[in-house]
């Protein structure tokens, strides 16, 4: 079986796939502070760190499509695809099972690369059909989800589809509604590109440098680069945690944070308001009520303790609450 002859690659192709895996890094590297306290951002559920990682996988998948016609536009090179198609799905299978030591109840089992996976073979069906069946088919695929749900993929086993109420819980979930849309408006813009007869502008574009040069090799390298970088991140994070436990130092933060904020809304003055935290903080500490804290699970020993820190704590900013009646 001979292959068809590949389309030269484009350096701006390249180099935005770099930036594209450079950011996907930077995201992951923030998640992992984020969850092992380093960094008081919530990457996970903070809106806009949320709209961050949206804004890098649609990018990410935009790409993943352009690449399809790059490759595969004027004939699929059957031999290359399937070599790059295994080398994902492995990649998937290994992220798949990995997670799902490290987190057997958010493990990965529909992410990044499982989708491209599939959305790799679905798009080949786009790439020589008319293009308004393309745009079709991404409207509908893009927009569906914010027309129809159902409880039924709420359940992991359908979530992979996208239509669900509640997401089941996943470090990486990239389901077919809305994303695959992203891959085909990326195989729809490289068609009407080449249709234009653009290619050669397109090719031109090569800007002088290290540093195009640098982002278009790491662009060449994006898959490698995403199998390999959390585990190399997790490696360095991990280990740093255990040894420094910024948790601990965290935890402090919040609870001083989120006391200010409700003694403030009380009405008390935010210069009386930290010292009443800090008195809190010390009497949580003392009397190791983390877990009822935290929790709010508290037993009846605890509360009481409770209550006494906070008249304790009381009489510190208000010293006549100390006076004898």
């Amino acid at each position: 079986m001979s292959d068809l002859a590949p389309r030269p690659r484009f350096a701006i192709v390249d180099i935005a796939r770099g930036v594209a895996i450079i950011a996907m890094v930077a995201y992951h590297l923030c998640w992992d502070l984020s969850y092992f306290r380093f960094i008081a951002a919530d990457v996970g559920y903070d809106p806009a760190w949320v709209l961050l990682a949206r804004s890098i996988l649609a990018v990410f998948l935009f790409l993943a499509g352009v690449s399809l016609v790059l490759g595969h536009g004027s004939g699929i090179r059957w031999r290359s695809f399937l070599r790059r198609w295994i080398f994902v799905l492995l990649g998937a299978l290994a992220i798949s099972v990995a997670t799902s030591f490290a987190f057997p109840q958010s493990f990965v089992y529909f992410g990044v690369l499982h989708a491209i996976a599939l959305f790799s073979l679905t798009g080949l069906a786009f790439l020589r059909t008319p293009p308004w069946l393309a745009i079709t088919v991404a409207a509908v695929v893009i927009a569906l989800p914010f027309f129809y749900s159902d409880p039924l993929f709420n359940e992991k086993a359908w979530s992979w589809l996208g239509f669900w109420q509640v997401p089941p819980p996943a470090n990486d979930l990239v389901p077919v509604f809305p994303w695959f849309g992203a891959v085909l408006l990326g195989i729809i813009a490289m068609r009407l590109v080449l249709a234009a007869g653009w290619s050669n502008r397109l090719a031109a574009i090569a800007p002088p440098g290290r540093l195009p040069r640098l982002l278009a090799f790491l662009g060449r390298w994006s898959l490698l680069i995403y199998l390999v970088h959390q585990p190399i991140l997790l490696g360095l994070v991990y280990p740093a945690a255990a040894l420094l436990q910024p948790q601990v130092a965290m935890r402090d933060v919040t609870f001083l944070r989120s006391c200010q904020s409700t003694c403030e809304a009380g009405g008390t003055p935010a210069d009386m308001c930290v010292t009443y935290c800090q008195c809190g903080l010390a009497g949580v500490t003392t009397n190791n009520l983390w877990n009822a804290v935290e929790t709010g699970m508290v037993t009846a020993a605890e509360q009481a303790l409770l209550d006494a820190q906070n008249r304790q704590c009381s009489a510190v900013i208000y010293p006549e609450l100390n006076a004898s009646p």
